[in-house]
């Protein structure tokens, strides 16, 4: 239960996380070539324990087509705190990472990076633990402010700390007049070529790699009759 945990001690490891994230380019964006999409699904999203899917999709660049996947269902018994979602997302993300035949240079994470209160949402805080470079590809916005870019795809505006001024990620349009996702440094990357990525691989709302997680997952829900 919520009020079992102690959540001060938990800011402070996301606080310490979030002064380990590395914002420049740890790998130059020509030596990207496969790209992991991770997501995940729960059987019962605000219940405690539950059980879940995870994934790990990955993309060829040069193709949006995938090259490998693995999902695996798990147990899930961290209860869902809004703000604190990676330590309940982050041990079956883990389940995953390594798995695949096919090792992606950069991993997409559907959630938050640094565009978080205390810069270490779960993109973060996976790409921390492992060392790998990781973007934050959220759907909707968690924290700071911003103004909507443009309607065209390939427009963009940044995303700022609300106290500090700062900036956290951008919203980023990859296709014309559809909703924008929210793209934040996990780790290792610059916010530049995260948004570069991002647009690159999207050729929907989503981008490629976070949209086939997605997609294998909602198959997999329909299997086992979630």
């Amino acid at each position: 239960m919520e009020e079992n945990l102690n959540l001060e001690e938990l800011k402070k490891v996301q606080t310490e996380c979030g002064k380990r994230v590395v914002e420049r380019d740890f790998l130059p964006l020509d030596e990207v070539r496969f790209i992991g999409g991770m997501d995940l699904t729960f059987k019962d999203l605000k219940k405690n324990p539950t059980e879940a899917l995870v994934s790990l999709v990955v993309v060829d660049r040069k193709t949006l087509k995938p090259v490998d996947f693995v999902v695996r269902r798990t147990k899930v018994e961290f209860p869902y705190v809004p703000t604190f979602l990676a330590f309940r997302e982050l041990p079956a993300l883990l389940e995953v990472y390594d798995e695949a035949k096919v090792k992606p240079q950069v991993y997409f994470v559907d959630g938050q990076g640094k565009m978080h209160p205390r810069r270490c949402g779960i993109a973060s805080h996976f790409g921390v633990e492992t060392g790998e470079i990781t973007v934050g590809v959220a759907k909707s916005h968690l924290y700071g402010r911003f103004n909507p870019p443009c309607q065209r795809r390939g427009c963009f505006s940044f995303v700022k700390d609300p106290k500090t001024g700062s900036t956290l990620g951008a919203v980023v349009r990859t296709k014309d007049g559809v909703q924008p996702v929210f793209v934040s440094v996990g780790n290792k990357i610059s916010l530049p070529s995260a948004i570069r990525l991002v647009l690159e691989t999207s050729k929907y709302r989503i981008p490629e790699p976070t949209r086939l997680a997605h997609n294998l997952l909602q198959k997999e829900r329909r299997k086992l009759g979630w």
